[in-house]
């Protein structure tokens, strides 16, 4: 029941992200046309408007285009005159994975490391640089981190290929871009969450029974310490899985993101549209997986409408 309840709040939650996202993108100025307008006959013009049924009502674009999402299809691109909007994600989308996944298990592991350890020396110099790091990491944005990475990494020291895409080498510098911000916030979240849980009852009774200080932290601590940093693993999963747009522009990465922001600048209306369903889809997945999850790490965890 529980699951049949969250699957019709997902479906509605999606067709309210489609309604919004569609009439706000109709309300912005500009015309899809306005660079052809200069140079195309107006004739020419309106039959280009038709083939996109922008010449119709807006009542009408929406259920058209409702009609079309409900058999998959997102439409054709009206800037890229050879692909649709289902390529452009499909193609787009691997790269941008690929640097999510990367990014993302650099953050929980290094993120978590950090955390523990600043949380187990709590008050002690291990702990200080742990968290100094973790505040340098949210503090410098990634748009100021990428060209000093490329800077030195890429043009001086030339460790790293940068500029281009192809190899695992080229994925190194925009992960590890990615992830410094996560790594701050999880290993603070961790520290958090770890310091309470050290200082519970039942990690009290688990040391006086001679348990070994690894067994009590990783069985005990570790397990429940993370309950509250899925909450924030959940919507990070579905951000960095589906390009972060700035760091895909300064890499000249050739992901999803890049085709979102063109397609602003362009009003291309169907990859707007695509682009932001495929994002709300991902993210409404993952928070939805993620509910699962927590009763997985603890089944005292009730997965119920009413809260039991």
């Amino acid at each position: 029941m529980y699951v049949l309840k969250r699957i019709f709040t997902m479906i509605v939650t999606l067709w309210i992200i489609i309604t919004l996202t569609f009439l706000i993108m109709h309300l912005i100025p500009g015309d899809p046309f306005a660079t052809d307008a200069k140079t195309l006959p107006e004739e020419v013009l309106k039959n280009m408007r038709a083939a996109y049924h922008l010449d119709e009502p807006l009542s009408v674009q929406y259920f058209l285009y409702l009609k079309q999402l409900i058999q998959f299809d997102l439409g054709p691109s009206i800037q890229s005159k050879t692909r649709d909007v289902n390529t452009l994600i499909v193609e787009g989308f691997g790269p941008s994975a690929l640097l999510g996944i990367q990014s993302l298990i650099l953050a929980i592991s290094i993120g978590i490391t950090l955390g523990v350890v600043a949380a187990l020396n709590h008050n002690r110099w291990i702990d200080y640089v742990s968290m100094f790091i973790a505040i340098i990491g949210i503090s410098v944005p990634s748009f100021i981190l990428a060209p000093l990475l490329i800077k030195y990494f890429g043009v001086e020291w030339g460790i790293f290929p940068v500029a281009a895409w192809g190899t695992w080498k080229h994925t190194i510098l925009p992960s590890a871009v990615l992830a410094v911000g996560p790594i701050a916030i999880i290993a603070r979240f961790v520290r958090a969450s770890m310091i309470e849980v050290m200082n519970q009852n039942y990690i009290k009774t688990a040391e006086a029974k001679g348990l070994s200080t690894f067994s009590v932290v990783v069985k005990h601590g570790i397990r429940n310490a993370l309950i509250p940093v899925i909450s924030f693993i959940g919507p990070l999963f579905a951000a960095v899985i589906t390009g972060t747009f700035v760091i895909e522009k300064i890499f000249a990465i050739p992901g999803i993101g890049k085709y979102f922001v063109d397609s602003i600048f362009n009003r291309d209306y169907p990859v707007i549209l695509g682009t932001t369903i495929f994002y709300s889809m991902i993210l409404i997945i993952t928070l939805f997986l993620i509910d699962i999850l927590y009763r997985l790490i603890d089944p005292r965890i009730k997965l119920s409408s009413g809260g039991e």
